[in-house]
């Protein structure tokens, strides 16, 4: 792991096998809500829609499901509990009870506690839950609820067994708790230290808010150098290098609070080059931001995020394989869906996703792309699901999202396509100039006419187009002048007499 941070900016890099998986952005102006209490006064009731609005104090107001109210102030967990603003959400287990109408659990005017789920996008308010859930080291505390739980990652089921037995038998009857993923092979001091932590917690944020009016924010997440440290740092990394002093010295305290067996581990680095610039992550970012991705073969990833859902879509390129078409195909998709999952982890790609792989013939194959596929996603913290390849190569899954992607994060809307992703071609505007010259025939006086295009609009005029330039200058006598002005937006043109 990576940590690098300046005063604009946190950075935390996570590498697998040498190779950037994960990379988590924070600035200082945009700093990410998920996690955070609050307490906030709904707005609006929708029995139509089985939501509410809810003002926590935000530009826009919060989204709440009914399936997300509790019967009382501090709600119910009565969904999947995740891990709270931990990893990723959704790797616990999950319980339920029966879903209440809208308008039986919340009216206008009513304040209730409630945590942010999902950050909000630019069209989108927060959203919001009821069931506020407090991660610690081992353990994720739900306030309110007796239930106990295991992660669904620790799979052994005598592990299971023993952890389950473990939480059951401390004493906390202000709420349940669910072992997290790195709690596996833990015993009893950790998680009672980590347990008499979040209930403290817990009572300071109904202590703030009991007295405190609405909208009003109870609680702030950690930042995502201690929140990531919190969540992923464990034996499984080697090293965990920091740049920076006062953070290095922030994440010294945290680990010999949470994990101190882990102290060693963290290293601060001394050398003037700075830990992206030594790592190449810089490089690799900006490779994320591109739609094309080339696999070591020859063969390329095209990924395309739209706002229903993100393709992802595999191409042989230039993998031609051996002499067996079927085994290059085989050869190819084994090697892309590697690729695949690891940017969808790195570009924190979310919702629905559909891989396009290349048709394969065999079913042999197709289970064998399929199963490595599954593989590969579980080493993904965030909850997916996967659908069977289906006869056209399609593989449709769903991969929960709390954050906008790292391409939202970091990119803004172009302003020249407006998101299209395409501009008019030269001889599309030519022919618009065509027109709308010709519309101005019997309104113009005697003088002149100025066009003003973008350089390549005038070039093209000059040549493969000018028999449009010659049209024009025939109708007006030889009156028109073409003037190349690369200030012009490139679809843009100015007709003007002189």
């Amino acid at each position: 792991m990576l940590v690098e941070s300046d005063p604009h900016q946190t950075r935390v890099a996570v590498l697998e096998e040498d190779q950037l998986t994960e990379l988590f952005v924070e600035r200082v102006r945009e700093r990410g809500l998920v996690g955070n209490v609050y307490k906030g006064r709904v707005t609006r009731v929708l029995p139509g829609m089985q939501a509410a609005f809810v003002n926590i104090g935000l530009e826009r107001d919060a989204f709440l499901y009914v399936r997300d109210v509790g019967d009382d102030s501090h709600g119910v967990h009565e969904a999947d509990s995740g891990e709270g603003s931990g990893e990723g959400g959704g790797g616990e287990e999950a319980f339920h009870r029966p879903a209440a109408a809208i308008d039986d659990l919340l009216h206008q005017g009513q304040e209730l506690v409630v945590q942010v789920v999902k950050d909000p996008l630019p069209n989108k308010g927060a959203r919001i839950t009821a069931h506020v859930t407090l991660p610690g080291r081992y353990l994720v505390f739900l306030p309110g609820v007796q239930h106990f739980g295991v992660s669904r990652r620790i799979e052994e089921e005598p592990e299971r067994e023993r952890l389950l037995g473990l939480i059951e038998s401390l004493e906390s009857p202000a709420g349940g708790m669910i072992v997290r993923t790195v709690g596996e092979g833990h015993d009893n001091p950790e998680f009672a230290s980590d347990l008499q932590y979040l209930q403290k917690l817990w009572e300071r944020i109904r202590r703030v808010g009991d007295k405190a009016g609405a909208p009003t924010l109870l609680h702030q997440e950690l930042d995502v150098v201690l929140r990531s440290v919190r969540d992923i740092f464990s034996f499984d990394f080697e090293i965990l290098w920091v740049d920076g002093v006062d953070t290095y010295e922030r994440i010294v305290e945290f680990v010999d609070q949470v994990q101190p067996d882990l102290l060693g581990r963290v290293r601060l680095n001394s050398r003037d080059t700075t830990l992206f610039k030594r790592f190449r992550i810089d490089d690799e970012m900006e490779a994320a931001l591109r739609s094309k991705v080339w696999l070591k073969s020859g063969g390329y990833l095209v990924i395309h995020q739209t706002e229903a859902l993100v393709a992802i879509d595999v191409n042989t390129g230039r993998f031609t394989g051996g002499h067996d078409l079927e085994d290059t195909v085989l050869k190819t998709n084994l090697e892309a869906i590697k690729e695949v999952v690891r940017q969808i982890r790195l570009r924190d790609l979310g919702g629905i996703i559909v891989l396009d792989l290349i048709d394969m013939v065999e079913e042999e194959h197709r289970q064998q792309v399929f199963e490595g596929l599954e593989a590969q996603l579980a080493k993904d913290r965030a909850k997916n699901r996967v659908l069977n390849i289906s006869e056209f190569g399609l593989v449709e899954l769903t991969r929960k999202r709390t954050r906008p992607s790292l391409e939202r994060l970091m990119t803004q809307p172009c302003p020249y396509c407006r998101g299209r992703g395409r501009i008019r071609s030269a001889s599309t505007i030519c022919l618009n100039i065509r027109s709308t010259v010709l519309e101005l025939e019997n309104s113009l006086g005697g003088g002149e006419l100025l066009l003003r295009v973008h350089p390549e609009i005038a070039r093209a005029l000059q040549q493969e187009e000018r028999e449009i330039l010659d049209e024009l200058r025939e109708v007006f006598g030889g009156r028109i002048l073409v003037q190349s002005d690369s200030e012009m937006h490139h679809e843009r043109f100015d007709v003007s007499e002189i």
